[in-house]
């Protein structure tokens, strides 16, 4: 029996929409993280939010997380490290605070060659970080994983 690695919709857009969405997606990349923000206007609100930081600090390392850019373009990573905060203004200014070591592909991939299930998860909307269940997610994210870094590797 073999060990089925999560996968996430990480979508990396903030609940302020004056926030620009591609800008938090390029720094997460350039620094090797995953994450989301904190913007809350209200307590029970806050209680939202600490329950999905609470989930987000016990995903085990390894775990696959999807993005998708404004240009439509996915990028595959992979959990890399334990849970931290950015209490930087840099990071506020992304809403990019509640973050996890990522390791991601050096190249976009098209949706055409994205597993089904992470297309539909993104056409769904939405703003949460969110496990994709699939009982083909697991084994086509690793897949694609595998192909894309010996590419990366042979360049």
């Amino acid at each position: 029996m073999s060990f089925m690695v999560a996968v996430y919709r990480a979508p990396m857009r903030s609940r302020n929409d004056a926030v620009e969405q591609q800008a938090t997606i390029d720094r997460a990349r350039r620094l090797g993280v995953c994450g989301f923000g904190h913007v809350v206007s209200s307590s029970a609100e806050q209680d939202r939010l600490a329950r999905r930081v609470a989930r987000f600090t016990e995903l085990e390392e390894g775990s696959f997380v999807w993005t998708r850019d404004t240009h439509g373009w996915f990028w595959l990573g992979r959990i890399s490290g334990p849970y931290g905060y950015d209490a930087g203004k840099t990071a506020a200014a992304v809403d990019l605070m509640h973050i996890r070591p990522c390791e991601w592909v050096s190249m976009p991939i098209l949706e055409q060659d994205v597993p089904d299930a992470v297309v539909a998860t993104f056409r769904r909307g939405g703003r949460n970080f969110q496990e994709i269940h699939h009982p083909s997610i697991g084994p086509e994210t690793q897949t694609i994983w595998d192909a894309r870094t010996a590419q990366s590797a042979d360049n």
